[in-house]
């Protein structure tokens, strides 16, 4: 991946961080991050197993497991991070090398 794709990515994730944080100038975004993220859709949509999930995305197996069962949901960044790796995932695999 070139690092212009590379920065445009880490740009992005960075202003959906602030945007969720409370941080930025609302008159400058127009993002809409969902309440609820079905992780598990994400997850099945991209055929993997819990634990390829985990460790392509960076997430403990554990939490994953309990944002499937109901027992607890993402928050804030975490939302913003799913969503993207809903829309684009093979673009976040690069973008952390997983790909």
């Amino acid at each position: 991946m070139s690092k212009k794709v590379a920065d445009s990515v880490k740009r992005g994730l960075e202003q959906a961080l602030t945007y969720v944080e409370g941080t930025a100038d609302l008159s400058q975004y127009r993002v809409n991050v969902p309440r609820q993220i079905d992780v598990r859709a994400i997850r099945a949509k991209l055929k993997m197993t819990q634990q390829e999930f985990a460790a392509q995305f960076g997430f403990s197996v554990n939490t994953l497991r309990h944002w499937e069962q109901g027992k607890r949901v993402p928050e804030g960044p975490t939302r913003a991070y799913l969503l993207v790796i809903d829309r684009a995932p093979k673009t976040v695999q690069r973008a952390l090398g997983t790909a």
